[in-house]
C-alpha cells in the first residue's frame, strides 16, 4: 500500500514530516511526570527512608553478596520502554540498597562511619530537586553566599584566622588533591618535589601526591612512635637528607585523628618546623577536625590552626550524608593561584569584585550544594546539640577502652584518641605467640561478620593485626558497645579453646 504521493505506509511527505516535529516540540517532555505522580512517587520514597531508619536498631549493621549472585539479578540491558515505577522502586529496595554496610546504625563501628541528621538528608534532596550547578555566583549565587558562610563557620572552630577561606569537596581525597596543587604552585613547582607523611596516613594522601605529580619514589613515610604519632626526629632528618641529595621538600601532611587509632600528630612542633623549613604543612582532619566543636577537642587539635590547609569531612564526625568533604587553606588566594583559569565560556560569569567562583579554588566545576545541608541541620538544632554529639563519641571509646583493659579475654593496643579504641584477643598469661594471635582475632572478625548484628573492621598496627571499633554515632549507647565487646569476649574464647588456650 502506498500514499497518494507514492510513498510507503507510514511515511510522511517532508512538510508534513516537519509540521509533527514541531508539534512534538509543543508538548511537554519525554522525562516529564504529572504533578500527582510525581507526590505519590515521593511519598512512598520518604516513607521507605523514614522506616528504614527507624528500624536499624532491629536489624543488622552489614549485609552483602556475592558478585556473582548481583550479576545474575541485575546484569541486563537497559529496557526499552519503562517499568512501572512501583516495580522499579521494589527492586531497588529489596536487591540493591540492603546491600550494603548500614553506616547509620546505632552498631557500625567500621572504618569511620556515617549518621547523618535527618534535616541534612531533607537538604540534599532538597537541592537535587531545585538542581543546583554551584560553580559560579553567576549560577548559583544563593548557595554560593551559604556555602561561604558555612565555610566560616568551620574556619572560626579551627581557629583559622580572617583571609582564611576555602569550598567543599566530594570527600579528603579531593581535598587532599587539592591541597596538594596549591602547596605544589606555592613551592613553584619544583624538579624532585618530596611530600613527607606519617607511616599511619590514610593512603588518599599518598594517592593524592601521585595524582599532583610527585613520583612515588618521592613520597617520604615517616615512622611513627609508640603511641602513632609521627617522629619529629626522623622527619628532620629525612629533609635534610633530602635536601643534601638534591630533592625539593615541598609539602610535610600531619594527621589530626588517624583512621586507624585516632591519633593526633604533633601538630605544634610540626608547625614551627615546617615555617622555619620553608614547608607547606598540610593536616588531615578528615575524621578529627570537627572534634574542635568541642572544648576537649580543641584541646587535643592544639596547632592545627598554624597548618597552611586543612581537610574536613563532615560526613564523618559531623553527622552529614555523603558527600561533604572541605578545604580550608590560611590563605585562599593559595588555591585562586592555583586553579584560577579564565576560560571564554564562562566570561560571562564574572560578577564584579568580592563576588566569588567557587570553580576557582578547587579542581571541579560542576558542583552539588554540599554546604546546605550542614546550615540546614545547624540551623534546625543548634551547636550546643552537635557538640554534645561529638562528646558523646568520645566519652563512650574512653569507657569502651576502660572495658577493654578490665576484660580477661581482651588486650588494649591504643589509648583511645578521639572516638576510636583498637585492641585484640590476647588474654593475660596465655602465652600466645605472634602468628597465633594473628589467625584468632581474624577468626575472631570473621565471626564478628557473619554471627554478629553489629560490624566492626581492622587495623594493622606497626604490623600487628588489631580489631577496631569507631564511635561516632549519636544514635549509639553504651548498650550498644558493651554487647558488641561481650560478643568479641564470646567468640574469642571459643576460638581461644580451638587453640588449646583458655581465657
Amino acid at each position: 500500500m502506498t500514499g497518494s504521493d507514492g510513498t510507503g505506509a507510514g511515511r510522511q511527505a517532508p512538510e508534513n514530516r516537519a509540521m509533527a516535529f514541531a508539534a512534538d516540540l509543543s508538548k511537554a517532555g519525554e522525562l516529564q511526570m504529572p504533578r500527582e505522580q510525581m507526590l505519590d512517587l515521593g511519598r512512598k520514597a520518604l516513607d521507605l527512608v523514614v522506616e528504614r531508619i527507624e528500624g536499624l536498631p532491629g536489624t543488622r549493621a552489614w549485609e552483602g553478596e556475592f558478585r556473582q549472585v548481583l550479576e545474575e539479578q541485575l546484569l541486563e540491558a537497559p529496557p526499552e520502554d519503562g517499568r512501572p515505577v512501583d516495580e522499579v522502586m521494589e527492586r531497588v529496595v529489596r536487591d540493591v540498597l540492603p546491600l550494603s554496610v548500614r553506616l547509620d546504625h546505632p552498631r557500625c563501628f567500621g572504618f569511620v562511619p556515617s549518621s547523618p541528621a535527618w534535616p541534612a538528608v531533607v537538604a540534599d534532596f532538597m537541592a537535587a530537586g531545585w538542581n543546583i550547578n554551584q560553580c559560579t555566583w553567576l549560577v548559583a549565587s544563593g548557595p554560593s553566599q551559604l556555602e561561604l558562610v558555612v565555610i566560616d563557620w568551620f574556619r572560626r572552630w579551627l581557629g583559622y584566622p580572617d583571609g582564611a577561606g576555602g569550598l567543599f569537596t566530594s570527600g579528603g581525597s579531593a581535598a587532599s588533591v587539592d591541597a596538594f596543587v596549591a602547596a605544589r604552585e606555592a613551592a613553584g613547582h619544583p624538579e624532585r618535589a618530596t611530600v613527607y607523611m606519617s607511616d599511619q596516613s590514610h593512603s588518599a594522601l599518598v594517592r593524592a601526591a601521585i595524582i599532583v605529580g610527585v613520583r612515588r619514589e618521592c613520597i617520604r613515610m615517616i615512622p611513627s612512635d609508640d603511641d602513632f604519632r609521627l617522629d619529629m626526629d626522623a622527619l628532620a632528618r629525612a629533609v635534610t637528607d633530602d635536601r643534601a641529595a638534591g630533592f625539593t621538600p615541598v609539602a610535610v601532611a600531619a594527621n589530626a585523628g588517624t583512621v586507624g587509632t585516632g591519633a593526633i600528630d604533633p601538630l605544634e612542633a610540626m608547625a614551627g618546623f615546617c615555617l622555619a623549613e620553608g614547608l607547606w604543612l598540610h593536616v588531615d582532619a578528615a575524621y578529627g577536625g570537627f572534634a574542635a566543636v568541642t572544648e576537649r577537642g580543641r584541646r587535643l587539635l592544639r596547632g592545627i590552626e598554624r597548618a597552611d590547609s586543612i581537610g574536613l569531612d563532615a560526613h564523618k564526625w559531623f553527622f552529614q550524608p555523603y558527600e561533604a568533604g572541605c578545604l580550608l587553606v590560611k590563605d585562599e588566594t593559595n588555591l585562586r593561584n592555583a586553579f584560577g583559569v579564565r576560560h571564554d565560556i564562562l566570561q560571562d560569569t564574572v560578577w564584579g569584585a568580592n563576588h566569588p567562583n567557587f570553580s576557582d579554588l578547587g579542581l571541579q566545576l560542576s558542583r552539588s550544594a554540599r554546604a546546605l545541608k550542614v546550615w540546614m541541620s545547624v540551623q534546625t538544632f543548634g551547636m550546643a546539640r552537635f557538640r554534645r554529639a561529638v562528646g558523646k563519641g568520645m566519652d563512650l571509646a574512653a569507657r569502651a577502652e576502660a572495658h577493654v583493659r578490665a576484660s580477661p579475654v581482651l588486650e588494649a593496643m591504643s589509648e583511645a584518641t578521639l572516638g576510636i579504641v583498637c585492641f585484640r584477643v590476647n588474654p593475660a598469661g596465655g602465652g600466645l605467640d605472634e602468628v597465633a594471635l594473628d589467625e584468632i582475632n581474624r577468626t575472631v572478625l570473621a565471626r564478628m561478620f557473619w554471627d554478629d548484628p553489629a560490624f566492626m573492621s581492622s587495623t594493622l598496627l606497626h604490623g600487628t593485626f588489631a580489631l577496631r571499633m569507631c564511635i561516632v554515632n549519636d544514635a549509639t549507647t553504651w548498650d550498644d558497645v558493651r554487647e558488641t565487646l561481650g560478643a568479641v569476649e564470646s567468640f574469642g574464647t571459643e576460638v581461644l579453646s580451638n587453640f588449646g588456650a583458655s581465657a
